[in-house]
């Protein structure tokens, strides 16, 4: 069985919990809080809850850490730390600052001859290897990413830090008229926010600035300056009642051309349509958990991502297995 620690007990640290369920070969050892501990409630009987504080402790019972914080403030933090004392796995979505995480990360891990991966989901993660098999596959074309409609959990987070928030939930909407264009093999050139638009739904404390928290909304760098962002400030009531799923999705599209004359089309395209973000999220992490463990036991050590890891480790069933059903 493999040992699984989690760190963070919010959406993705319930989901990693469910998912666990499902694999046979992984058990939950323990979940680590910031909260009070005795505050907190597992959905798996007999699970112990104990304080970020006494992880450490625990190294020798746990083969891999799961880190569920957030990517803006948490897990530039905590990936590299606890990467000294554990595998470690994280889902940090920040993909202008993964090369610096990764630098980062692969420092701690190597010289604790631990596993690391890092930037683990569906984008970062499944979308990056479409985006990488597709590149491959067609080295004349063009990539194009879309996401949602759907919530980001980042984003949301992200909001939720700013002074004078107190609540809130951001949407990511692709723009269809650039979808359909680039369905169209048309090969369109799309900036940043010709592709997508930014629903944010904010609940302020009371007395807050509404104006300085729009304006810090719309101005965060690798988060919504590059974006039209629409900002609707709502009730917490409103934000519960309309805004209490977490689904999104998206789709990584490559169009390209093969022949002599470049004169055949051809169009890749990878979907997801998620009722449950964390959950989908959670699923992806827990595959890749089991990959980081293998790869510790062959002797392995420093940050990985998708792309170093091999398909078939994912999987809990044999490589004849996987030759037998699914080649």
């Amino acid at each position: 069985m493999i040992r699984v620690g989690i760190m963070g007990y919010g959406n993705l640290g319930r989901g990693i919990e469910c998912a666990l369920k499902q694999n046979s070969d992984m058990e939950l050892v323990s979940v680590f809080t910031r909260r009070d501990p005795s505050s907190v409630k597992t959905l798996t009987e007999g699970v112990m809850v104990c304080s970020v504080e006494d992880a450490v402790t625990m190294k020798d019972k746990i083969d891999i850490m799961i880190l569920c914080g957030g990517s803006a403030t948490d897990l530039p933090v905590q990936t590299p730390e606890y990467a000294k004392y554990f595998n470690v796995i994280d889902s940090f979505d920040t993909h202008a600052r993964i090369p610096e995480h990764f630098d980062n990360v692969d420092a701690a891990a190597k010289e604790a001859g631990n596993i690391a991966v890092i930037s683990c989901g569906w984008d970062p993660g499944m979308f990056s290897l479409n985006r990488l098999y597709a590149n491959a596959v067609l080295p004349e074309g063009n990539d194009y990413t879309f996401w949602g409609k759907g919530v980001s959990q980042g984003h949301s987070d992200a909001i939720r830090r700013i002074e004078g928030v107190a609540d809130a939930k951001q949407y990511t909407i692709p723009v269809e008229a650039a979808l359909a264009s680039v369905r169209n093999c048309e090969n369109p050139t799309l900036t940043t926010r010709e592709k997508h638009i930014r629903e944010c739904f904010v609940v302020a404390k009371e007395g807050a600035d509404l104006a300085r928290i729009e304006n810090e909304i719309k101005t965060m760098p690798n988060y919504f300056a590059d974006y039209d962002t629409i900002v609707h400030f709502i009730s917490q009531e409103e934000l519960d009642k309309n805004h209490s799923g977490i689904p999104h999705g998206g789709f990584v599209i490559r169009t390209g051309k093969t022949g002599l004359n470049k004169e055949n089309n051809h169009v890749i395209e990878y979907s997801l349509k998620l009722d449950s973000n964390p959950e989908f999220t959670s699923s992806v992490i827990v595959a890749y958990a089991r990959a980081a463990y293998r790869m510790k036991q062959e002797g392995m050590s420093g940050c990985k991502t998708v792309f170093d890891i091999p398909p078939a480790y994912l999987s809990p069933l044999s490589g004849a297995e996987l030759r037998k059903h699914m080649l």
